[in-house]
């Protein structure tokens, strides 16, 4: 088996991460190998939000780095979409593996699926029923597409079936759909302790318990000026009781700096994007999370740490019916309601929703007893 893998986002190397190890050890073990031939797309192209994941995670290098970021939703998707034929033209893959909900994820589909390549789809079946966001567009188009479904839950599995999955593919097969667990579980059981012996908090002069940690990426908040002035607020007025950290993505800075409210974020503790390990650590000793990050929801949930989402809706509903996750979207007051009453729970974690910890391997066990 031959598998050709496309990446582009942070979110994805950490997933990949946990499946390319997972061929290794069959590749060490089993006569039939399989073969991962990497396409890293550039859809994040800063060396603190790519190269680095690949240092730290062991993933080996890309067979192809493209050049892609920086770009708008349809320039970057159709560029991809053509370089990323005529990679599969070359190579000649047994089947394409995408994840999540990137451009990168659509453009891997559209580009496998015109030429009749089957498509293994990791994290299927995610809604957040917001067809205003571009990864929802972008989910739910290669969950149609594709041949091989892995839903991290059973809600998941649940939103397929509800939609009327399985159907018929390109290929004539039908889909087929398995509720696998989350990669990112494996990835955050893995990696936790090499992220609490090799990090320290004094890298950023923290300590345990002392500071809220928040990330800002996506375009509903960054590229609407009031919801990002309105989350601003709030963060300045918790940062009066509780210091907040905020690790600046770059397309967050530069809409701040260009709009020329970057003045907002003076008083907050402002610090370079941080590779996945020392942002495991910052989760993992923060007093609570806020953040419009699905990654980063998740993994607040598997440290045990509150968490209060910027967003009206999330794809991960486990962790708000769980009570350790609050969906505050953008209003100020709502905000600061959220982190307040944050404090005030006294919860149980159960993380049995995601896995077991073996959803890389139920994967590709999957993929080599079912793939025609």
């Amino acid at each position: 088996m031959k598998i050709l893998t496309i990446l582009g986002a942070r979110p994805q190397f950490i997933k990949a991460a946990t499946v390319s190890r997972v061929i290794n050890e069959h590749n060490s073990f089993n006569e039939h190998m399989i073969e991962e031939i990497i396409v890293h797309t550039g859809q994040h192209y800063d060396a603190n939000m790519s190269d680095v994941f690949f240092e730290e995670l062991d993933i080996p290098r890309p067979d192809y780095k493209l050049s892609f970021g920086n770009l708008g939703h349809g320039a970057m998707t159709g560029r991809m979409v053509e370089k990323l034929e005529d990679i599969i033209q070359k190579e000649k893959p047994s089947l394409v593996m995408v994840y999540g909900d990137t451009n990168s994820t659509l453009a891997g589909a559209l580009a496998a699926s015109k030429l009749q390549i089957p498509i293994a789809h990791v994290e299927a079946g995610l809604r957040s029923f917001n067809m205003a966001m571009p990864e929802e567009i972008n989910r739910i188009l290669t969950d149609r597409i594709s041949s091989y479904l892995f839903c991290p839950t059973d809600v998941a599995t649940v939103n397929l079936k509800n939609e009327g999955f399985p159907f018929f593919t390109a290929l004539k097969n039908d889909q087929k759909i398995f509720n696998v667990g989350d990669v990112m579980y494996d990835a955050t059981l893995f990696y936790r302790e090499k992220a609490m012996m090799n990090i320290s908090l004094d890298l950023w002069s923290l300590t345990k318990n002392n500071y809220a940690l928040c990330t800002i990426h996506r375009a509903e908040n960054t590229d609407d000026l009031s919801r990002l002035t309105s989350i601003l607020d709030a963060l300045n007025e918790i940062n009066s009781k509780l210091k907040v950290v905020l690790p600046m993505h770059p397309r967050t800075s530069k809409i701040l700096e260009e709009n020329g409210i970057s003045k907002l974020s003076k008083a907050l503790t402002i610090i370079n994007p941080v590779s996945y390990l020392e942002m495991q650590r910052l989760e993992i000793d923060s007093s609570i999370i806020l953040t419009d990050s699905g990654g980063v929801q998740k993994e607040a949930f598997f440290h045990g740490v509150p968490c209060v989402t910027l967003r009206e809706e999330t794809e991960w509903v486990e962790t708000v019916e769980a009570g350790w996750n609050v969906l505050a979207g953008s209003c100020k007051d709502k905000i600061l309601d959220s982190f307040e009453n944050s404090f005030q729970k006294n919860l149980l974690k159960d993380v049995g929703v995601y896995g077991d910890g073996c959803a890389a391997s139920n994967c590709i066990n999957n993929l080599l007893a079912n793939f025609k």
